[in-house]
Order: C-alpha cells, then structure tokens, then sequence
C-alpha cells in the first residue's frame, strides 16, 4: 500500500485525536469549575436558573432558588459558578454605576406635569379637525330619497 492510499485514513485520525483532545479538556475546566464551588456561591444551571449553593455532596449540590426554598441538582448540572458581584447585578439588579447619578423621585407626578403642560400646549396651538364628510352624508341621504326606500327595505316579495 502507499502513502497515498493511507493519507485519508491519516487525516481522519488526527482530526478525531484533536476533536477528543479538546473535548476532554473542556470536561477538565468544567470539572474543576464544580469543584471550585463552595456553599454561599451563586451559580447558574444549565437550565438558566440563578441560586445560591447550600451544602455540597458527592455527586449533589443543595441549591437555595428562593430564600427558604431548596433543591437538589446534580453537580454536572451546574453550569457556572459565578463572582459575587455578578450574582448580585444579575439576581439582585445590583449597579454600582447607576446608584451615584440616579435621581429617583417620590412619585410620579414630576413625571406627568411635563406631559401634561405639552399636551395642553399643543391642544391650544391647533384646533381640531373636523374628520366627518359632509359631502359623503348629503349623497347618501339623497340616493335613498331617489329609490323611494328607506334603508333596509327591499323589493322581493
């Protein structure tokens, strides 16, 4: 046999050695991200739902959803464990950004009297239009006058 009868073969295996190689190394990260966690870490599931971890079994992890609800997940189910701070922004809204500069008024009527003086402004700026068609009532009026018949009678006896 030669060389080039066996270069696809070849190919073949060092793209599934590649393919496993970096596969395996994704479950080494995802391993050792698990085993990182610690109870009073915030985590997300691969499910997409937000909780706190509780206590950390075998192959379990208890998981705080709610304050006093609790769940048990497998551990290969976490699918993150995430920083304290973003935890916080994501479960909480936590901003630091946004608490120094927002101004956040008592109620709602700051917000509406803006409103209220535009609306009046351009109410008394421009009258209102008159949308009927007088013309489109007067020749309706006149063709049932020229039939004879009032709206809904009809002929057939």
């Amino acid at each position: 046999m030669s060389i080039v009868t066996l270069l696809p073969f070849i190919v073949l295996i060092g793209a599934m050695f590649l393919m496993t190689r970096s596969a395996k190394k994704k479950q080494q990260a995802a391993a050792q991200m698990r085993d990182e966690m610690q109870p009073g870490t915030g985590v997300r599931t691969i499910g997409g739902m937000y909780a706190t971890v509780k206590e950390i079994g075998d192959e379990t992890v208890l998981l705080e959803v709610a304050p006093g609800v609790h769940a048990v997940y497998a551990k290969n189910a976490i699918g993150a464990v995430l920083e304290d701070s973003e935890y916080n922004r994501i479960v909480h809204g936590d901003d630091e950004e946004s608490d120094s500069d927002a101004v956040v008024p008592d109620d709602a009527s700051s917000l509406t009297e803006a409103a209220d003086a535009k609306t009046a402004e351009v109410e008394d700026a421009a009258p209102k239009a008159d949308l009927t068609k007088k013309s489109d009532a007067a020749e309706a009026a006149t063709e049932g006058q020229k039939d004879g018949k009032a709206d809904g009678e009809t002929d057939a006896k």
